[in-house]
């Protein structure tokens, strides 16, 4: 059987500590209870083991008392009770005698580690700090704090507890909430105590005036000033000014309010008309409109608000297309936004004027598809199903209407559940509204949705007053020093009101530059007959919270205006190849004259052609037709980054073609009328001609063309331009206009550089005065060609044999520049009927010229087998008897002796004769009488009778004698030359070789 004793005593001795506690109350020590099952302590040696429920019990000496488990049990499986918990032995000690109005938690007795916390009461403010704790050593870590009575600020507020607009019935409720939480909060305004002087303004400008004047001339001063409703709050702000007051509005929306100039010294909680405005811009730019319409009842508020709707939307790159207006009647102004084609449409009008509106706007099917129209959210939700007496329209019609149009709301109430600065959700807020409201029904409440707004003004207004503390501690003033003469404090009131951002029920406040609260906004649309929410918007922010559930009649927002889709104009390829085909015929056209030429160069017939400058011909030609083809080629075949490249290849190609072709045949006919055209013709006739002076003048105008082409280029090369057309209709049911576009190669800085090519059809701009040193230049060669062509049109040589053809050439091509150019230049929006005229002239000035130089060439070779070199026929025939030219040469040889044989046997002929006459002549002498009756007596001697003919000389040989004037008068002149009449006509050939 084991002995069981009842309880052992232990006696516990520990030093003494003193901690100042307003009860006796000691720090002790810890006694620790066995862990082996036995116990060891004195009266016990250690090999004696304690039975199970065996219990031991603490007892302190002296005043001290027991702190925990008082009385241990040993338990069956060898441990103690309570061993997670410790035995203290604590002395009592007393508090310090607290202040006036200070409070302390928890109570009871303390001990090491014990933390006190201490408070004022209500209307005292707590110095020092407000918690202490109990250390080892029996002293608190801290001294006591005491608590100081607040200071108070005074808000006059009016309230409009009844009239138009009874918003105090909720507003004030809410202030006070709003008052309560700020004067219990130590870290705003810790000195200070707000309270609320408040009086009803029935929302009356008259009785405001009155209750106004008690405020500001009744104690205490107020510092700020809280009115409500529009009218009443723009008394109160315009005469605010003149004590220095701020004034911070809970409930007015009036746009005139945000005139900084009248009213200096207002704010306001609620959001201006005009928020609406932002967020119309920010949809604008959302749904990519840049032009809008719209149509206003002529009233204040819509017509201010439009103002600045305007404004904004200027700021936005936005145009208002049409404004429409109406006081009474909308019909007209409606008629005008279809006549407009008005698309994106703002009305702002009251809720009748409303149903007005959309009776006209069913009449003029302006809705649908095509349109969207704008309108305030505060109309009731079935505002166009109301039955209206002043409309002839059914419900179905306006419901018919009014689908898919969106509307903007001001939000009043935070949608977000987030705590704010007064550290309560805008739920929490609205149970804590309707708990102090006593259950009344919101609906029947006014100002139920404004009274968010009261809340978050007070707490604006103590949070900006909180932040007015330090700066004027550092100038050595205080908010209690304020008075209605004190501008420094209202400015240190303004600039922090002015600054105020923070989190309230109603949303994120904060003040623009006119002192307007920003808020969100609402964004609705009525979908199937039921407003639908498609989105909220954060002015404050810019941030566009959107839920993607928008609808719209069709599968897209509509158009701000008929869609207009830009298809570039191209080339017909059929034409091109067309084109191209013939340019290539006339390429090959020109290497078979190139080949020709060059093959039969000693021929001598072609010698006498300059044969050299035809090459030249036909390689200008040949370049020319090659430009055909950068001429017709267009964005269709390239990239535009290569599109310049195109450019510089028709303008080279055509440039130096034209110098080239055009060039040689210029240089061929000047030189015939230089040396064939002077006063001295026999002399011109046996000039040399130098073939080098040719190449020389062609090489100056093709040098002259690459010089101009490399400054034109490295200057201001060519690039592309796009010219626009007037818009088409595509054909069916389509909100859509076409905008042709056409490509260009033009230059900006040297418009004078305009091209002009052999046809005076290559047109780098689109302006005729676009006139250049390039056309002009090449204008006044083709005008010298055709000139010098026509006065050396009846020259005949051999060193050039070919000016005439030459000559006939320059006509063509002439005519054809001078046509083409300005066709081409009237035409050039046209790219089918441009290219086409360009290019055949192109192509027809060059199968002219090639034609007419070298066709009459190969047909007199072919005809008359003159395939070889004077040289090798020589060789072959011993002769030149198949030479034309040669065999006249010998006829005329043969005529010349004959003739000389005539000459010699007139000459013996005419010295007979003219001795004959001498012999009559002194026969005479001797009988003549004397010489008084000389000249009446004798006879007159008988005419010769030989043929005066035969007198004769033969054609360009001079008289045998000088005296010749006893022959007829037929056949000398008195110059001493024979009569032409008088010759063969068939001999005078033959005396000019």
């Amino acid at each position: 059987m084991r002995l069981r004793f009842s309880r052992l005593v232990v006696y516990l001795f520990l030093p003494h500590f003193f901690l100042p506690l307003n009860f006796h109350l000691t720090c002790c020590a810890i006694i620790r209870p066995p862990r082996d099952g036995g116990i060891r302590y004195r009266g016990l040696t250690q090999e004696q083991v304690l039975p199970v429920d065996y219990e031991i019990e603490y007892i302190c000496r002296g005043s001290r008392v027991i702190v925990g488990p008082k009385v241990r049990k040993c338990l069956p499986d060898g441990t103690w009770t309570d061993l997670n918990q410790r035995s203290k032995c604590c002395m009592f000690f007393s508090l310090f005698p607290l202040c006036k109005g200070l409070k302390f938690h928890p109570a009871g007795p303390a001990v090491e580690g014990t933390i006190l916390h201490y408070s004022c009461l209500e209307g005292f403010i707590l110095v020092g700090r407000n918690s202490t704790q109990c250390t080892k050593l029996g002293k608190w870590d801290s001294p006591k704090p005491v608590c100081h009575c607040k200071k108070k600020l005074y808000i006059g507020a009016l309230f409009p507890m009844s009239g138009g607009w009874p918003g105090g019935q909720a507003c004030l409720p809410a202030a006070q909430m709003a008052l309560d939480l700020v004067n219990k909060r130590t870290d705003i305004l810790p000195d200070y105590e707000l309270e609320l002087i408040y009086y009803d303004s029935m929302c009356d400008p008259g009785e405001a005036t009155k209750l106004l004047y008690d405020l500001l001339y009744t104690e205490p001063i107020k510092i700020v000033l809280m009115p409500g409703c529009s009218s009443v709050s723009t008394l109160v702000a315009e005469a605010a000014r003149m004590w220095n007051l701020i004034v911070l509005s809970y409930g007015s929306s009036s746009p005139a309010l945000s005139n900084r100039q009248r009213f200096p010294t207002f704010f306001r909680t609620h959001p201006s008309a005009t928020l609406h405005n932002p967020t119309r811009v920010q949809l604008f730019q959302k749904w990519k409109w840049t032009k809008i319409a719209t149509i206003q009842q002529t009233t204040e508020v819509f017509t201010s608000t439009l103002d600045d709707l305007e404004q904004r939307v200027k700021e936005a790159g936005i145009e208002i297309s049409v404004r429409q207006s109406f006081l009474t009647d909308p019909a007209v102004a409606v008629k005008n936004l279809k006549r407009q084609d008005a698309r994106i449409i703002v009305g702002l009008f009251y809720e009748t004027e409303a149903r007005k509106v959309f009776c006209e706007v069913y009449k003029e099917k302006l809705y649908g598809k095509k349109y969207v129209w704008f309108l305030i959210g505060w109309y009731a939700d079935n505002w166009f199903k109301i039955k209206d007496p002043s409309i002839n329209c059914t419900v179905e019609q306006m419901t018919e209407a009014v689908e898919g149009h969106v509307t903007t709301e001001i939000v009043m109430l935070n949608p977000e559940t987030v705590r704010g600065a007064s550290n309560l959700t805008s739920q929490e807020f609205l149970a804590q509204l309707m708990s102090k409201l006593g259950g009344k029904n919101p609906e029947e409440t006014g100002g139920f949705q404004e009274a968010p707004l009261a809340y978050d003004a007070v707490w604006a207004l103590a949070l900006a007053l909180n932040k007015t503390v330090g700066p004027l501690k550092a100038k050595g003033r205080r908010l209690e020093d304020f008075n209605y003469n004190n501008k420094d404090i209202t400015a240190e009131i303004y600039r922090a009101l002015n600054t105020s951002s923070f989190e309230g029920v109603s949303g994120h406040v904060v003040f623009d530059a006119q002192g307007s609260r920003m808020a969100w906004t609402l964004i609705e649309q009525l979908q199937g007959g039921s407003y639908k929410k498609i989105g909220y918007f954060d002015m404050t922010k810019g941030n566009l919270s959107w839920y993607g559930n928008d609808r719209w009649i069709g599968s897209d927002p509509p158009a701000d205006q008929t869609v207009v889709i830009q298809k570039f104009r191209y080339l017909s390829q059929k034409l091109f190849v067309s084109v191209s085909v013939f340019a290539g015929l006339g390429i090959l056209m020109g290497i078979v004259c190139l080949t020709f030429n060059i093959y039969n160069s000693n021929v001598r017939y072609i010698q006498n052609s300059q044969p050299y400058l035809n090459n030249m011909t036909a390689v200008g030609c040949m370049m020319a037709l090659a430009a055909v083809f950068p001429l017709g080629i267009d964005g269709l075949h390239v990239r535009n980054s290569q599109f310049p490249v195109v450019c510089q290849f028709r303008l080279w190609l055509l440039g130096l073609g034209f110098s080239l072709a055009y060039g040689s045949m210029f240089t061929k006919i000047w030189w015939v009328h230089t040396v064939f055209t002077k006063k001295d013709e026999k002399k011109d006739k046996r000039k040399h001609l130098e073939p080098w002076k040719l190449y020389a003048t062609v090489g100056v105008l093709l040098v002259i063309d690459i010089l101009s082409l490399m400054v034109w280029q490295i200057v201001d090369p060519l690039h592309i331009t796009v010219e626009k057309f007037t818009k088409e209709a595509p054909k069916g049911d389509v909100d859509e206009l076409i905008e042709p576009l056409l490509q260009h190669c033009s230059s900006e800085k040297m418009n004078t550089w305009l091209g002009k090519n052999l046809s005076g059809s290559w047109n780098v701009g689109r302006r005729s005065t676009h006139l250049s040193v390039v056309y002009g230049y090449k204008g006044l060669l083709l005008l010298l060609g055709i000139f010098l062509a026509y006065e050396t049109k009846s020259v005949s040589t051999e060193k050039i044999n070919d000016h005439r053809a030459v000559g006939m050439a320059i006509y063509n091509v002439s005519v054809l520049c001078m046509i083409t150019a300005p066709v081409t230049m009237i035409l050039s929006s046209k790219q089918d009927a441009s290219f086409a005229f360009a290019s055949l002239a192109i192509i027809f000035s060059v199968y002219i010229t090639l034609v007419v130089l070298f066709v009459p060439k190969m047909r007199r070779l072919i005809t008359r087998g003159e395939w070889q070199s004077d040289q090798q026929e020589t060789m072959k025939t011993g002769s030149s008897t198949n030479n034309n030219d040669e065999e006249k040469s010998r006829q005329l040889e043969r005529e010349n002796k004959e003739l000389q044989k005539i000459i010699q046997e007139k000459e013996e002929r005419v010295s007979e004769l003219r001795n004959q006459l001498s012999e009559r002549q002194a026969l005479r002498s001797r009988k003549r009488p004397t010489s008084s009756n000389q000249n009446h007596s004798s006879p007159s001697l008988p005419a010769p009778q030989n043929d005066p003919k035969s007198l004769l000389p033969p054609p360009g040989y001079p008289l045998a004698v000088s005296d010749n004037h006893s022959l007829p008068p037929t056949l000398y002149q008195p110059d001493g030359k024979i009569n032409r009449n008088s010759c063969h006509p068939g001999r005078l050939q033959l005396l000019y070789k």
